[in-house]
């Protein structure tokens, strides 16, 4: 399907990753899951805990820094960013924006969502580049609320992101407030290899050396 302008600098693509590609994605996914640094629920600075399952590559996120070990975890050195991904990253862009430039992601947050996950309303403002984010998702449709820059409440806009689906923002809308209030179980595909839940692939350039 045709891009949909969301925000300036927002578009949301459909349909945009063949089942073949959900498949190697949620296979390499499975992989990253397992370790060197496995995939947790992620422990807020004032002791809350994220319902959301998060593995990362390239670099290790944890609230507020990226680091290349991850110290809240095991203390391993986390998986490295692949050149495929960069590529994917690549072809997402172009297929959002019509070029892709010298986009090169180097980390990548890999979250997963059960049936009862959910994702506050948040500003992706860890990196220290302002290059674009790229997202994608496979599995069960979340509903998914994109902001704007100034505060977590209105105005935003709801949609639906579908197993396959491409989302990207950057530019006026790089540090818009986003969430996931729903996920609806039982809307995915099982021949994605997912039986169940949702994966949502974020990569992003990091801007450190």
């Amino acid at each position: 399907m045709a891009p949909t302008q969301i925000a300036p600098g927002a578009v949301h693509v459909p349909g945009w990753l063949s089942l073949a590609q959900q498949r190697d994605l949620v296979e390499a996914c499975r992989g990253w899951a397992a370790g060197p640094v496995p995939i947790r629920h992620t422990v807020l600075p004032r002791g809350g805990v994220m319902s959301v399952q998060t593995v990362c590559i390239g670099w290790h996120w944890q609230p507020y820094t990226y680091t290349r070990t991850a110290g809240d975890v095991n203390g391993a050195r986390v998986a490295d960013f692949p050149c495929w991904m960069v590529e994917l990253g690549r072809d997402a862009l172009h297929a959002a924006y019509g070029q892709a430039g010298d986009y090169t992601p180097d980390t990548a947050l890999i979250n997963f969502y059960d049936g009862d996950a959910r994702l506050g309303m948040h500003q992706d403002k860890d990196e220290k580049s302002g290059a674009l984010v790229v997202s994608l998702s496979i599995g069960d449709t979340c509903l998914f609320r994109f902001g704007n820059t100034q505060t977590r409440t209105r105005p935003y806009t709801d949609i639906e992101l579908a197993s396959g689906d491409l989302f990207v923002f950057g530019g006026p809308s790089r540090l818009a407030y986003h969430g996931v209030p729903k996920v609806y179980p039982g809307t995915g595909d099982a021949a994605t290899g997912l039986p169940s839940g949702r994966l949502n692939i974020t990569m992003r350039v990091t801007g450190l050396d």
